[in-house]
This record gives structure tokens, sequence and C-alpha cells, in this order.
């Protein structure tokens, strides 16, 4: 079972000041950024910014990783030499078109195992599908490497470069949300879905984070912090729906005990696909401390 990654925040790499900040947040997973976050001529500061908060802050329950810039920018190699000895959990590689980004990736950091002793596989993988191209190899990238825990769906790149319309609605980006999400699920990753760039509209991220929600998503990225609690508390099972859920698999459990298979529950059919539902929102329940 992989770590909750409910809110997915990105503060920029070249920012002691932000990244202290997220600490305070609560968030469960911190993102610093070399990417898109940081001007072209702040990248070198990026790097040796968030070496030094890798090295010397406690980031308690937050993951911490880092976004390197894409691969084939001439820049990712530096943004990943100059940043691993701090050891981070994990990187996050936006615009991947392929299996060949992650590929590289994974190399370097069996390469950084081995030299620092530290544990195989240790390191993990989060990539950002954000294009054309990426979504029409989606079944590539995902089976790329078993360090790839988790794909994000980056909504705003890829609504440039096919030349859509952004709308509150996101029918526009439904078939792309949709298949990023189906390929994550079959290859057990999760899926996180994508930014809500009205960062003062908490309503309006609400409603989208419960789509997500419906669609099957496991978190949100995160562009500022009033976005992390709005964010967390949607992507996580309410007392309601865990109760419900615990109803489903103890009553499963003794049909199965009884030799029944499907049965009834509040007047509605319970069969295997119902269980399952009901299993996956204790898992998230338990992935977030809730039982």
């Amino acid at each position: 079972m992989y770590r909750t990654r409910r809110a997915l925040l990105y503060m920029p790499g070249d920012s002691r000041k932000k990244i202290e900040k997220a600490l305070t947040l609560n968030v469960d997973c911190i993102c610093m950024d070399i990417e898109d976050g940081v001007a072209h001529t702040q990248k070198q500061a990026a790097r040796a910014t968030i070496l030094s908060a890798l090295r010397e802050l406690d980031f308690g329950r937050s993951e911490k990783l880092v976004r390197v810039n894409p691969f084939g920018s001439g820049m990712e190699g530096e943004d990943f030499s100059q940043t691993i000895a701090g050891h981070p959990e994990g990187y996050v590689i936006p615009k991947v078109e392929s299996a060949e980004a992650l590929l590289w990736l994974a190399g370097r950091m069996a390469e950084a195992e081995r030299a620092h002793g530290w544990e195989a596989n240790s390191l993990k993988i989060v990539a950002i599908v954000e294009t054309a191209r990426g979504i029409i190899n989606l079944k590539e990238i995902v089976s790329a490497t078993p360090r790839l825990e988790a794909i994000v769906f980056g909504a705003e790149d890829l609504a440039g470069d096919i030349g859509a319309v952004r709308t509150p609605e996101a029918w526009e980006m439904f078939y792309a949300r949709s298949a990023i999400l189906t390929h994550a699920a079959a290859f057990d990753l999760q899926a996180i879905d994508m930014v809500y760039v009205d960062y003062a509209d908490t309503a309006g991220l609400v409603r989208e984070c419960q789509r997500g929600v419906e669609l099957g998503y496991a978190g949100k990225q995160a562009i500022h912090p009033n976005q992390i609690q709005p964010i967390q508390e949607t992507f996580t099972p309410n007392a309601e729906a865990i109760a419900h859920a615990q109803r489903v698999v103890t009553a499963h459990e003794a049909q199965q005990a009884s030799g029944f298979g499907a049965f009834a529950l509040d007047g509605k059919m319970v069969d295997a696909p119902v269980v399952k539902a009901a299993e996956r929102v204790l898992a998230k329940a338990r992935a977030a401390g809730k039982i």
C-alpha cells in the first residue's frame, strides 16, 4: 500500500522561506520545484536551496519530493545530481511522453542508491502526464518501472498542447482525465488530479475535488497553502462513509463464513464489486489515520 498523497503541494525551490512555510501545513506531499515555479536564471539557486532544505529541515510526516525539469531539457541531469545528496524520498518528473524519461530517472536513482548505501528501490518516481503524446503513450509510461508510484494529470499544459479552452466543468479534459485514472488503476498506481488554478475560490476547489473523488483519484495537486485543508478533507472518507464501509465488510465476512455470496444490506444488493469498493474506502481511511 502506497503512502497517502491526498495533496501534493508545489513550492518554488529557490525560496527557503516558502519551503519552511510548507512544513507547517501538515500536507501529505511537499514538492520542491525546479521546473515551472522557478525562473531560468534561478535554477542553480533552486538546486542549492533544495539541497540545504533536505539536509537541514525536518519534514515530519510530509513526503519530500523534488520536481526536476523535463527529460530532454538539458537541465534534468543537474537538477538530479545537485539535489540527490539531500536524500529526498522521490522525484517528480514533468511532461513525461514515453518510458524513456522514467527509465533514465530510474537508472540515476539506482546509481545513487548504490553510491550512498541506501536501500535498493527506495527512491520513488511520480510522473506528470500533460501532453497529447503522453496521453496516447500511457500504457508504455505506467509499465515503465516499479519505482513509479503515481501519475499526475497536468490539465493546463495539456489544454495548451491540444488547443482546448479550459472551462469550470472541465469536460474538455474528461477523456484525458479518465484515461490517466484508468491506466493508473490497471497498474496499481495512484492517480493525482489536476490543479485548480483559482486558489481564492474554495467552493469551486471543493466541487472539483469531489468530482475527482467520484472518478477515483487518490489526491490533487495544490499550488497555494489555502488549498491544502479543503483538498485533504475532501479526499479523506468521512465518518459516514467509513461506518458504511465497515458494515459492508463485516457483513460480507459473516456471509462468507455462512457459505453465502451476494447478500442484501439496507435494502441493496452487496456483491464482490461493492465489497471491493468498501475495502478501498477503508484503505484510504487507514492511510489518512482515520482508523
